[in-house]
């Protein structure tokens, strides 16, 4: 069997290209073509929107007399992919872009319109500078003005990055605290102050607890008997002497045992 994929073909010595019979031109040079869109649409049909990169089976054809600078203009059809409605677009190449023709309308594009603006102060620019050179030397001045100021305030923040780039976190919490206006020192100094103060405080009330507590313990022991350990016979016994009456001694016996024994 025969070689399938041939690279060479055969052509015989009585070859006449001339008697090829030749192909017919479409109309408008018209193809069909397979593409992605260059933008999101919305179809003035249904309101499907299409987005940027849908592919889609076109047919291109030359869009007659209508060029730019000697480029010919390519327009585009395609069907919208709910209603099947025929979108028309055509090719842009003094933006480098698309623009719609026929059935369909192009989303909003932020961008486009900051380019827009951008071209006509552009061309404004130039033609007011057009035969007027203290014009042209007025717009020079101010934008090398600008550019040293962009090139000063870039210089800044390249010198503020490096010294951030060196500090240390506690570097970075002290200088917190001295624009706090409140020294660290003196932070300290408040704050064990307040603390030695709820120490004080605390006390005081146990105390003071303390001390109810013995005078209840008193009152409720009456007046018929002895509310402690008295020295000599006089009088009722004082408040420590009744605490230290209550503690337990300790005593060590004779075959060593600790044993305690309250009085």
């Amino acid at each position: 069997m025969g070689e399938r994929k041939v690279l060479n073909k055969y052509y015989p010595p009585d070859f006449d290209p001339a008697k090829l019979p030749r192909g017919k031109r479409p109309d408008h040079n018209s193809m069909k073509v397979r593409m992605m869109l260059p933008m999101s649409v919305q179809c003035k049909t249904c309101g499907t929107f299409m987005y940027k990169g849908t592919k889609f089976n076109m047919k291109k054809e030359d869009a007659q007399n209508e060029t730019y600078l000697g480029i010919q203009i390519f327009r585009f059809y395609w069907r919208c992919s709910a209603c099947a409605a025929e979108i028309t677009m055509k090719t842009d190449p003094q933006n480098g872009d698309y623009n719609m023709e026929l059935g369909a309308t192009r989303n909003y594009e932020p961008w486009r319109e900051k380019e827009q603006v951008t071209a006509l102060n552009k061309a404004q620019r130039e033609e007011e500078e057009r035969g007027n050179a203290m014009k042209a030397l007025e717009n020079r001045t101010l934008d090398s003005k600008r550019e040293m100021d962009i090139m000063t305030a870039l210089d800044e923040l390249q010198s503020l990055s490096a010294r951030h780039s060196h500090v240390t976190p506690d570097q970075a919490l002290a200088a917190i605290k001295r624009s706090g206006g409140v020294p660290e020192d003196e932070a300290l100094a408040v704050e064990d102050e307040e603390l030695i103060r709820q120490m004080l405080a605390q006390g005081r009330s146990k105390r003071l607890e303390d001390d109810a507590d013995d005078d209840r313990a008193v009152s409720a022991s009456g007046p018929g008997r002895p509310s402690g350990r008295s020295t000599g016979g006089a009088g009722p016994a004082t408040a420590a002497e009744q605490n230290a009456a209550d503690d337990p001694v300790l005593d060590v016996g004779t075959d060593g045992l600790i044993f305690s024994v309250k009085l």
